[in-house]
């Protein structure tokens, strides 16, 4: 596996990581054992960081990392939680004291005297772009409660506003072959500020497997059922925002692309590859349910690079079927 230094953090991790969402909640039911069984077939295989919220299932991802990492002294994994949605959405939320709480409600489910980082979880612009929200996680840096902070954003324009904060240590924001926008901008100025570049939903909520179809069904708690349009939370993070029917067609494409050049490599691995392999991207984080998927998303991190002919070909599937879609709202 390969590894890379995340940003200000300082700390070494995994270039594919994992995403836990799926272990606390909207992506159908997943056992608290299969949960577990997938953090250690991650861990076995590489993989050093993993990425979650005090949200996922009001903290049920937090508390089986929490009690995995008990378990698992001798490994060094990196945790990254985000804070944040707990609370309506306004800049007056975003405060020292409940920075305070919300900090001290994950330290007790992950078991760590100091988070590894924390990142606001895709907050408003104006919180952005408040100093005195900075001023505050620098706060609790200085406390000891956390060692670094990040931001999770849904847009490009946040995502920069956040990189020219000196204190800022990494930007996790969606970034895949069907969205490729933070490759103008985004990607050059993180890297040239020192800040880790965090890739999520780096499959398209699955789309980019090849495996579904126009007949697949997801459960009623899955997030790809009941956020379609939008009415629970930013519809970019469902299938990155891409209508469904677009996005199996723009999937088969990728898959045969996939199939002509890449033949040792699923189309899920060489999503994974093609994201993991852009100059500036600390790590990918892969969602997963089964100790399968585990792996086979891990053994991503050891590829080859990638043609240029299909660096190609991703560009042209965006540039003809997506980016229209896309490219001017996120």
């Amino acid at each position: 596996m390969d590894t890379r230094t995340l940003g200000r953090t300082g700390r070494s991790v995994s270039v594919i990581g994992l995403g836990t969402w799926q272990l606390g909640a909207d992506w159908g039911d997943v056992s608290e054992s299969d949960a577990t069984a997938v953090l250690a077939a991650s861990v076995d295989a590489g993989v050093t960081f993993f990425d979650t919220a005090d949200v996922y299932g009001d903290g049920r991802s937090e508390q089986i990392i929490g009690r995995f990492l008990a378990e698992s002294a001798a490994v060094d994994i990196t945790v990254a939680t985000k804070m944040g949605r707990r609370v309506d959405q306004l800049a007056e939320n975003y405060t020292l004291a409940n920075f305070r709480a919300w900090t001290d409600r994950s330290r007790a489910n992950l078991g760590l005297e100091t988070l590894h980082l924390v990142q606001l979880h895709c907050p408003p612009d104006d919180v952005i772009e408040s100093g005195e929200v900075y001023d505050a996680l620098d706060i609790l840096v200085a406390e000891g409660a956390i060692a670094a902070y990040g931001v999770s954003v849904e847009t490009c324009d946040q995502a920069l506003a956040a990189i020219e904060r000196p204190g800022l240590a990494s930007v996790q924001i969606i970034l895949n072959a069907f969205r490729l926008k933070p490759l103008e901008a985004v990607v050059p100025a993180a890297r040239a500020a020192g800040v880790g570049i965090i890739a999520r939903v780096p499959l398209a909520s699955g789309l980019l497997t090849g495996k579904y179809t126009r007949e697949t069904t997801f459960a009623a708690n899955d997030h790809r059922t009941y956020n379609r349009d939008g009415s629970a939370f930013d519809v970019g993070e469902t299938f990155s925002g891409v209508d469904y029917e677009t996005g199996l067609a723009a999937a088969a494409e990728f898959t045969a692309l996939v199939g002509s050049l890449l033949e040792e490599l699923t189309p899920a691995q060489a999503a994974l590859a093609w994201v993991a392999q852009i100059d500036g991207v600390s790590s990918v984080i892969p969602g997963a349910r089964s100790v399968q998927q585990a792996r086979g998303n891990a053994a991503a991190g050891s590829v080859t690079p990638l043609s240029l002919e299909f660096n190609e070909g991703v560009q042209d599937i965006y540039d003809r079927m997506l980016r229209d879609q896309i490219h001017p709202r996120w």
